[in-house]
């Protein structure tokens, strides 16, 4: 007996798109009513809740967006939220969980692109290129800050999973010894890339590079804090493509600014969702807690980008091919990557 799908047609939209991925989606949604929107779901610019406040399924990224109550409220009739990132701290699922609204992720896109990011971060402040960047700004062409190499430097990596397994096998190659913290071993991949495994402690204390790889709930929320900085090997360097409050931001200031961190090669920061918003919005709390943000992303021994570790166009496909398949997966009853909360 052949079986028959059949296959409903859905209201969604979709928020923080790009033409070429507009054209993407609705070649390969064909059939459903799409809606795309440039900005952010949470941005005060977004206010066409009148045309998609009926919508059925909600796409949405993870920068920027945040999927809690009172963005819920502005869509009545929702039924998937289908989120282009592997990350989903910033979604409230107990809310969602609430209103039997499922919400999948894409589990994996880019293991080699955001490690890529985070060594291309650590080279870039290893062989000190914000301070001549400025020196070459200032048409000073003279030889300044000494670099360093990575060749015989320990990688301390903590999380060794999809990513974090990447970035060994790179630190690896550039003839790095490396330590790895995780709360699962995997034997095979110890042997095979040649790693220790060892408290995170001991990471801290012998790391000449500590790369954040762990995924962010309640048991990785300030990992790192201002009491065991003072464990860290001095003048190493924080490399972070993870995300940002797997550091405390006050203990990462406090850090750089005592030389316990000779630098920070960062893609994400605690605090980096105030960078997005109206800054005359922002209350008292908010406001303090972004100039210590701004304070340590201006320093000449930290390189910043604005959490992109992810933003390849292979990535982005690969996010977009995936999301699709959950969308499709979900329009037929049988909906696949649903996250819960850790």
């Amino acid at each position: 007996m052949r079986l028959l799908i059949q296959v409903i047609n859905m209201k969604m939209v979709f928020y923080e798109v790009e033409p070429w991925q507009e054209e993407y989606l609705q070649k390969t949604l064909e059939g459903h009513e799409l809606y795309f929107y440039e900005n952010c779901l949470s941005s005060p610019d977004v206010v066409e809740v009148d045309e998609v406040g009926d919508a059925e399924v909600l796409s949405t990224m993870g920068r920027g967006h945040h999927p809690n109550k009172a963005a819920l409220d502005r869509f009545s009739n929702l039924k998937f939220i289908a989120l282009r990132c592997t990350g989903f701290d910033h979604v409230d699922l107990k809310e969602c969980k609430r209103r039997n609204i499922p919400v999948s992720n894409v589990p994996a896109y880019g293991d080699n692109t955001v490690a890529e990011q985070g060594f291309c971060l650590l080279l870039a402040l290893m062989r000190r290129f914000p301070q001549y960047n400025s020196m070459v700004a200032a048409e000073d062409f003279s030889v300044g800050p000494i670099g360093f190499d990575l060749k015989g430097k320990t990688l301390g990596i903590v999380g060794a999973g999809r990513i974090g397994l990447y970035a060994i096998k790179i630190g690896r190659g550039f003839g790095m010894d490396v330590l790895a913290y995780d709360i699962i071993f995997n034997d095979f991949a110890r042997e095979t890339l040649g790693y220790e495994y060892v408290s995170l402690e001991e990471l801290l204390k012998n790391s000449d590079v500590i790369s954040l790889h762990a995924p962010y709930n309640k048991y990785t929320h300030h990992m790192i804090n201002k009491d065991n900085i003072r464990l860290i090997k001095p003048g190493a360097v924080l490399v972070n493509t993870a995300r940002g409050a797997i550091i405390e931001l006050g203990a990462l200031k406090q850090a750089l600014e005592e030389g316990i961190f000779g630098g920070a090669a960062l893609d994400v920061i605690e605090g980096e969702e105030l960078l997005l918003k109206d800054r005359t919005q922002l209350s008292q709390e908010e406001t303090e807690i972004l100039e210590q943000v701004l304070s340590i992303v201006r320093r000449d021994n930290v390189v910043f980008t604005p959490h992109i570790a992810y933003y390849t166009k292979e990535a982005a496909e690969r996010i977009l091919d995936t999301t699709i398949a959950n969308i499709k997966a979900f329009v037929e009853g049988h909906p696949q990557n649903v996250v819960s909360k850790t």
